[in-house]
């Protein structure tokens, strides 16, 4: 096993961890829902191509992941942040519900345990 820090492999790791520490903690909690979110339209097939990249298991994996990321950052994002992506959320929600050939009981589509049930 190498001894060697990670810096020393990957030199440019020191200015990558420079610039990550210039961006304040919201930013990077946005950023990563709305990759969530990106991803999850792309899997529930509301992109241009469609249904040539829908899965509605890894759907429903990225909604969950985001509903907790949400969830879980409420009180840390301010309403100005947390607003859009709540209705981004729900809006995939009700996507994954429309797209659904049986869809989950009121309560328990994907995210629903952290913002209740969703109706379509």
């Amino acid at each position: 096993m190498s001894d060697a820090t990670p810096s020393s492999e990957n030199p440019g790791f020191d200015a990558m961890a420079r610039d990550i520490a210039e961006v304040p903690a919201v930013e990077v909690i946005v950023t990563v829902a709305v990759n969530l979110m990106s991803a999850a339209a792309v899997k529930l097939g509301l992109t241009e191509e469609g249904e040539e990249h829908k899965d509605l298991d890894e759907a429903r994996k990225l909604v969950q992941a985001l509903a907790g990321l949400l969830d879980a950052s409420a009180t840390e994002i301010s309403t100005f942040h947390a607003s859009p992506l709540r209705d981004g959320l729900k809006s995939l929600q009700l996507a994954f519900r429309e797209a659904s050939v049986v869809p989950d009981e009121p309560g328990h589509g994907p995210g629903e345990k952290y913002t209740g049930p969703v109706y379509g």
